[in-house]
């Protein structure tokens, strides 16, 4: 099978390197990829929402699959364009219609869906201009800390956490006023949950499903959890607290839920579903909905799979994805992000990196890193992953932290606690 993938990131890189692992591989394309992913395939400039031109490219390099790596080529449609086209038709996507997307990509629709499927999570109202005084009266009725979310995507950073009444009132106004452009034209204020924060990832094919291994992934910039909130610093999977018991309580009322209510809406739905969850007590609620893999999770889901992924993906795309074998490796898997210095804000870029030639005991993904010169750069704001397994968290981290001493780039920076919590 000829593959390509949708993507720039670690999750890609991840997920090329699983699928390069595939007796059923034939030739491997990433679009646009990074340093790391052609070392495992060819590279193609095109933009992941050029569709036009991914078409071209999937008929000129006979592709048998599409695997979509971000949310954006999701929401605007990219499965819908391959299933309405007589010449892409043939071609399985992994990753929902646009329809079921809105999952991720409206805040609004995914609450008014799990009320309609009685799917656990936290109290909401939605609020838009023209209500915008009803939104400071809600806050009122509010405790601190408040939540504030630009209703579509806003690249990761349109949910905003304020512990100051008058701060959330002024952040209100001012997501409603355009912050974060379009993606702000609603706003959903939610209770505030209190609990620990964890997440968890189903591949589905519409009729059945399989539950990957649950990651807890670690947002802010310092350590101690301080700092702004990022892509993502690092990431552990198993996670200790999630045991069976939970996760049977995760399937029950909120996997099985949200594939009866697509199927009741008669939503196409095959690819991934990663949901965001908030342990409160021994009960998981639903942060959030997104219909991709996570990154930096995927760094560390990937690695546990002793699966061959392609198979996987064919049964997602001829829904016989119940067939399938499947099994997960007992082992701790802990990734590690380096970032490059001042991230999130406004950050350097453009240094080469060395020591990657000296890892022997990680797996390096990298997430923002091109090929110039004969050198490997940083090139976006995160730079590199490196994932470990171990028998146990601190192992893993051991094996981590030890890799990383050997790169080096100017500005790099890594989190220390990453797993720490966990302990």
């Amino acid at each position: 099978m000829n593959i390509l993938i949708l993507g720039s990131g670690g999750r890609e890189h991840a997920l090329a390197w699983k699928i390069k692992q595939s007796k059923k591989l034939g030739k491997l394309y990433i679009a646009p990829g990074n340093a790391g992913t052609g070392i495992l395939g060819e590279n193609v400039d095109i933009a992941p929402t050029d569709f036009s031109e991914i078409g071209d490219f999937c008929i000129s390099h006979n592709i048998n699959m599409l695997v979509v790596g971000p949310e954006e080529p999701l929401v605007r449609g990219i499965s819908n364009f391959f299933s309405s086209e007589d010449r892409l038709k043939h071609i399985p996507v992994i990753g929902p219609s646009k329809e079921g997307a809105m999952l991720e990509g409206s805040k609004d629709f995914a609450k008014t869906f799990m009320k309609e499927f009685s799917i656990p999570t936290a109290a909401y109202k939605t609020f838009t201009s023209v209500n915008i005084e009803e939104g400071y009266a809600f806050l009122e009725e509010l405790r601190a800390p408040y939540v504030i979310k630009a209703d579509g995507l806003a690249a990761g950073k349109g949910v905003l956490i304020l512990n100051n009444l008058e701060e959330a009132k002024h952040m209100l106004r001012e997501t409603l006023g355009g912050k974060f452009g379009e993606a702000g034209n609603k706003v959903v204020i939610e209770e505030y949950l209190h609990g620990i924060e964890l997440s968890t990832f189903v591949l589905t094919d519409g009729i059945s499903y399989k539950l990957l291994p649950e990651a807890k992934d670690y947002k802010r910039i310092g350590e101690g959890d301080t700092g702004p909130n990022t892509g993502g610093m690092g990431a552990v999977s198993p996670v200790p607290f999630a045991d069976k018991t939970f996760l049977d309580k995760v399937c029950k009322r909120i996997i099985e839920p949200t594939l009866k209510g697509l199927k009741q809406r008669d939503i196409t739905y095959k690819g991934f579903i990663f949901i965001g969850l908030m342990n409160v007590n021994g009960d998981p609620y639903v942060i959030e909905y997104n219909v991709r893999m996570g990154d930096p999770e995927t760094e560390v889901i990937i690695p546990r799979l002793d699966t061959d992924l392609l198979d996987l993906f064919e049964g997602v795309a001829h829904q016989t994805l119940a067939e399938k074998s499947f099994t997960i490796s007992p082992e701790t898997a802990v990734t590690v992000v380096c970032v490059s210095g001042g991230y999130p804000d406004g950050y350097t870029k453009g240094f080469p990196i060395s020591g990657l030639d000296k890892i022997s005991d990680s797996i390096v993904f990298h997430a923002g890193t091109k090929h110039k010169d004969n050198a490997t750069i940083a090139a976006g704001g995160r730079v590199l992953a490196i994932t470990s397994l171990g028998h146990n968290i601190t192992d893993a981290l051991r094996k981590s932290y030890q890799s990383i001493s050997s790169i080096k780039y100017e500005g790099m920076y890594m989190r220390r606690d990453i797993g720490q919590d966990l302990l």
